[in-house]
């Protein structure tokens, strides 16, 4: 799949529940943005992955990906406590960092 190498690693520490690697794929002030509420900062994603897994153990699995310029679509399937579902993952790259996530349906 063709993934940028920083989207990929952002995956592979998500799947292995690594907050710290996966706070490494992410500018200082990058901006997440899912189910319709912001998190921006460190602190703020971290406080935000940490409650997602724990309230659902989620789990993400890339399926097909797009990539043009600093912008990477991923497909992903996420299942855990709740029917699996197809969600979108835009990726917003910069200098090798991740600065923009927005999940979506």
């Amino acid at each position: 799949m063709d993934m940028p190498s920083i989207v990929d690693m952002y995956f592979v520490a998500d799947s292995r529940n690594d907050v710290d690697a996966l706070l490494k794929t992410l500018a200082v002030e990058a901006v997440v943005e899912d189910e319709n509420v912001r998190h921006q900062g460190s602190i703020a994603v971290r406080e935000w992955w940490l409650a997602a897994k724990k309230a659902t153990q989620y789990r993400a699995e890339p399926v097909e990906s797009t990539v043009g310029g600093d912008k990477a679509l991923v497909w992903a399937r996420v299942s855990g406590r709740f029917p699996p579902v197809m969600l979108t993952h835009a990726f917003t790259i910069k200098d090798d960092r991740i600065v923009r996530l927005e999940i979506r349906p």
